[in-house]
């Protein structure tokens, strides 16, 4: 204890602390209050030109605005950028393949998937076999289908715990398929 006492001066004196403290107003002051007036003219510039564009109607050589949109300027609104990947929980790239309801693909009862649940009867091609996801999972593979979702309804052989299959109507289509590999985005 009697090191902190006689050297507690030499750590920081007033005098820097009081420059610490004057940049630090000085940043905090900058931030909150001059950083979003860029981002409001930017806004009001939109405003004036969608009203311009709209309306087509100038009052002495202004374009009209209504309360709204005033009222979305001073609440910032864009001020962060739209996430578009807010709904996917994680990805990761996989091999993937395609397969079919036919006994020498599957067991006994070929349209009845490891939930017992009927694609035939169905007929969407929207259920994918995994093992390292639970039933019921929605999956995106945009590289190969875009945004159309699957869900997981069937498992495949134990071996394959590092595969995604597609299930698809024809033989035809899921043999050209054939094997490739694409990320896979599981959806919350």
């Amino acid at each position: 204890m009697e090191p902190l006492k006689r050297n507690h001066k030499k750590i920081i004196s007033l005098r820097q602390a009081k420059k610490i403290v004057a940049i630090l107003i000085f940043v905090l002051f900058f931030d909150f209050l001059l950083f979003p007036i860029p981002t409001m003219a930017n806004q009001a510039v939109e405003i004036l030109n969608l009203s311009q564009d709209n309306q087509g109607s100038i009052v002495n050589g202004e374009s009209e605005i209504n309360s709204e949109m005033l009222i979305d300027m001073a609440e910032f609104k864009g001020k962060l950028p739209k996430n578009d990947n807010a709904d996917i929980e994680w990805s990761e790239h996989f091999t993937i393949t395609a397969y079919n309801s036919e006994a020498g693909q599957t067991d006994n009862s070929p349209c009845i998937t490891a939930n017992n649940f009927n694609l035939c009867e169905r007929g969407v091609e929207d259920t994918i076999a995994a093992n390292f996801l639970p039933f019921g999972a929605k999956v995106k593979i945009p590289e190969l289908f875009g945004d159309r979702v699957f869900v997981v309804r069937d498992r495949m052989n134990r071996r394959f715990s590092h595969r995604v299959d597609v299930w698809m109507i024809e033989r035809p289509d899921a043999i050209k398929f054939g094997v490739k590999v694409a990320k896979i985005e599981v959806l919350k």
